[in-house]
């Protein structure tokens, strides 16, 4: 026995064949579109690009933190500067930077 449920006209069959290629024709432009070379190199420098800025931002995240960390060191919770712990610190900066002057003094005469 035949089966007849699926009945249909040959313009139904026809209009149905139409819709399929149009379908068929817009996924072959969209494969055609994410292959071309220069699809996928834009996309690596993309996937790059991101991962260099996702980096940067953790970089960042670090750098703030040890910055907001060494300045908790030299100042107190009302904004002051401590006073027992810069004045070290810049004397030894003071003397380093002297270090330097007469060393580089030194090489030239």
């Amino acid at each position: 026995m035949a089966d007849t449920s699926d009945i249909r006209t040959p313009a139904q069959i026809e209009a149905d064949i139409k819709r399929r290629r149009e379908v068929l024709a817009e996924t072959l432009d969209e494969i055609g579109v994410r292959v071309h070379p220069k699809t996928i190199v834009g996309d690596a420098k993309a996937k790059v690009v991101s991962n260099i800025d996702h980096t940067l931002g953790r970089a960042y995240v670090s750098v703030n933190k040890a910055v907001t960390e060494v300045k908790a060191q030299f100042v107190d919770e009302e904004g002051s500067p401590r006073l027992d712990r810069v004045v070290p610190v810049a004397l030894v900066a003071v003397g380093l930077v002297g270090l330097l002057a007469l060393g580089a003094r030194r090489r030239k005469g």
